[in-house]
């Protein structure tokens, strides 16, 4: 009786539970427990939170975006990224800024230092390591998880975030266990469980290139690539960055080195059927590039340190799951590689994940209330698609345990708004990842300006601190007092011609608006400052990101009022709502594939039912007019 009585009281009763302590369910933790929910982290390995267990960088292109939303509504991805940067980059400059996109290369170990810090550092939080097996559930509501230890413990809500851990299975040529992370254990039971409970499971897979000790490579025969040499960063807030850099290189496979590849296929699970899971197009292993574009003697690989003080390297580009002698053989014809030691060979790892289309817009499951689903266990790939689905998860989880209202992002809002309507309105059959092209409105979804978009909104509900807000109402302010005083200073020919012929730009007859000559592609703010003294003398003291901030603005105003005015029809449709239990089956022109879809999905509004898969504009149509009835 008195164990019985001891366990009950080991721990109280939660408001959430967050399983798995990945990138996922650090932001579901620090979210929710920042709104003031009362959390318990559980994850299997307290040694591993926030693990990269890929490549060590942040960011990237559509993914530094989404760092950026994190971070102006008060989540920790992009300062733990800033803190434990060994190089920043801003990719993709020469476009226009919808494409600029931040990256940052870290320090792996400091990461999970840095997140761990952290978390532990926010009231609210507890921790336990155990695997959990199970979860509580009573009729069709969760009310707190069992591990494997046997222990039950009782929450409100809980936010699954497994990663690759559900019934994982490690890969290496034709060997082939279990594991969630190489050297980890895989997570068995919860999926059964899930299944049992009437969810719908499938399998995907994934992969990793092996890590080589530096000390072993010969950096002279390749290509350097350095950071920027001002380096920016994720956050908007303000505080020290690392000043000590390090430089990635580059180097190219060969023909030679795809021949050696080939030789391993008859023992590669990937082309023998071993490994059932669909692998991300986007991020293709070594062996499946030279498959698919046979037309190509070389591929790319970018060298990669794992931090400020360690000798291991990451090999991006050359993920693999041949067997380790192929793996060996081919990278020791690499330029640079010919005297190459592996700290561990490459491998690939297939998992367990639940279709998306099983989740409402807020990451909660259909089939069981208060329990939400956020990272690889709904499809995704990516540290930064897991942060911020965990990141919306804690959120909505906290929200509708308080009998608040829920937060949904539009897809006109921010990139994490189209991350999570496309997975819960199309679903998808493969690790899903986040492109520029998949936001129909990403002039408006900028990196330079998620602050603007989303603190306020973040604010509101008590995340987003005071001073963000702060912050964001001093840019929005101040960079369109500039934008005015453009708008209302007009510049003489005598002030402005040489200038305009140094930059290969008509001169003016006329005296002309400083905004109209902004607006000219061979201009920049920083050039038009220097060279006409008033401006200079207006702007002098304001911030870099405000100064770029206006920049954009007159560049793109033309283009914004498009953008914004179409978005503004688009709302109409989006912002119809549809009652989630609508019987479709008394719509007898729509037709029987659209119904299906339909029903399965139960789309909260018009706009998200006509992003489904196989329901078609005249579906729409009917559908639409019978709501406007």
């Amino acid at each position: 009786m008195f164990h019985v009585e001891h366990e009950r009281n080991m721990f109280p009763e939660y408001d959430i539970i967050v399983v798995g302590a990945g990138h996922a369910g650090c932001e579901a933790a620090a979210a929710a427990a920042n709104l003031g929910s009362k959390v318990l982290l559980v994850t299997m390995n307290m040694q591993t939170i926030a693990q990269m267990s890929c490549n060590p960088a942040m960011g990237g292109v559509a993914k530094g975006q989404i760092v950026r939303e994190i971070d102006a509504m008060g989540g920790y991805s992009g300062i733990v990224s800033d803190k434990t940067t060994i190089q920043f980059r801003m990719l993709n400059q020469s476009k226009g800024p919808a494409m600029w996109s931040p990256r940052s290369q870290n320090d792996r170990y400091k990461f999970h230092e840095e997140w761990r810090n952290m978390l532990e550092q926010t009231p609210n939080i507890d921790f336990f390591q155990d695997m959990v097996s199970s979860l509580l559930v009573k009729g069709n509501t969760v009310y707190g998880v069992k591990t494997s230890l046997g222990l039950e413990i009782k929450s409100k809500a809980v936010v699954l975030t497994n990663g690759t851990f559900l019934n994982g299975t490690i890969h290496i040529g034709e060997k082939r266990f279990g594991g969630g992370r190489m050297g980890e254990k895989g997570a068995t039971g919860l999926t059964e469980h899930l299944v049992e409970l009437g969810l719908e499971s499938g399998r995907m897979k994934t992969g990793t290139p092996p890590r080589i000790d530096g000390r072993s490579i010969n950096y002279s025969v390749m290509e350097e690539q350095q950071g920027e040499e001002n380096a920016g960063r994720f956050s908007y807030l303000d505080f020290p960055l690392p000043t000590e850099k390090r430089s990635c290189y580059i180097t190219y496979t060969s023909p030679e080195v795809h021949d050696i590849l080939k030789e391993g296929f008859d023992r590669s699970p990937m082309f023998t059927g071993r490994i059932k899971g669909l692998g991300p197009r986007y991020c293709p292993s070594i062996e499946d590039k030279i498959n698919r574009f046979a037309e190509r003697d070389r591929h790319q690989l970018f060298v990669e340190p794992e931090g400020w003080n360690t000798v291991e390297v990451y090999v991006n580009g050359f993920s693999t799951s041949l067997p380790e002698d192929v793996q060996y053989k081919a990278l020791t014809k690499v330029p640079g590689f010919e005297n190459a030691k592996f700290f561990r060979p490459g491998y690939a790892i297939e998992y367990d994940f639940f279709p998306p289309t099983q989740l409402h817009t807020t990451l909660e499951t259909k089939k069981i209330s208060n329990l939400f689903f956020a990272g690889q266990i709904n499809g995704t790939t990516g540290y930064e698609e897991a942060a911020a689905q965990g990141f919306l998860a804690g959120i909505n989880a906290h929200q509708k345990i308080n009998d608040k209202h829920e937060v949904i992002l539009k897809r006109s809002e921010a990139y994490i708004g189209v991350l999570i309507d496309d997975l819960v309105t199309k679903g998808t059959e493969e690790p899903y990842r986040m492109f520029t092209s998949r936001a129909e409105h990403r002039l408006l979804l900028r990196q330079d300006n998620a602050d603007i978009r989303l603190t306020k909104l973040s604010h509101d509900i008590g995340l987003a601190s005071p001073e963000r807000l702060e912050k964001v109402n001093e840019k929005i302010s101040k960079s369109d007092e500039i934008v005015k005083f453009m708008k209302s200073k007009s510049v003489e020919p005598g002030e402005i011609n040489a200038f305009l012929q140094e930059k290969g730009t008509s001169t003016i007859p006329q005296n002309t608006k400083l905004f109209n000559l902004l607006s000219r592609p061979q201009i920049d703010l920083v050039d038009l400052v220097e060279a006409y003294q008033p401006l200079k003398e207006f702007i002098n003291g304001n911030k870099k990101e405000i100064i770029e901030q206006a920049e954009i603005k007159v560049k793109y105003e033309t283009y914004f009022e498009k953008e914004l005015e179409m978005v503004s029809k688009l709302h109409k449709m989006e912002d119809q709502g549809i009652n989630p239990e609508f019987n479709y089956d008394t719509l007898v022109s729509l037709s029987k594939e659209s119904r299906e879809k339909l029903k399965k999905v139960k789309p909260r509004t018009l706009g998200q039912a006509s992003r489904i898969s196989g329901v078609s504009p005249a579906d729409i149509s009917v559908l639409m007019i019978h709501l406007s009835k």
